[in-house]
């Protein structure tokens, strides 16, 4: 349980979200995150050391550069779920 719990804490940062969602779309730098969540680039950064750490996104390092993308499709696949039950009328 307690496994599962910090697992979920993934998706209770908005933060984390924002960013979650920008690489539904594919692999991003931070930069690239940053100016479309805007926020800076040492908060994204931040965010993306947890996401790392809780394995729900990987990095490509390309030159000087590191690309962020989501590690597999069960974090997208919750994502999914979660937005379908939130837009469910009651």
């Amino acid at each position: 349980m307690e496994n599962l719990s910090e697992f979920f804490k993934i998706f209770s940062d908005p933060t984390r979200l924002k960013i979650l969602m920008e690489l539904l779309n594919g692999e991003l730098c931070v930069s690239d995150i940053s100016s479309k969540i805007n926020m800076s680039p040492s908060a994204v950064s931040h965010q993306l050391m947890y996401l790392r750490q809780t394995k729900a996104v990987k990095k490509r390092k390309e030159g000087n550069v590191i690309y962020y993308r989501i590690a597999d499709s069960h974090i997208e696949i919750i994502i999914k779920y979660g937005l379908e039950h939130i837009s469910e009328e009651k």
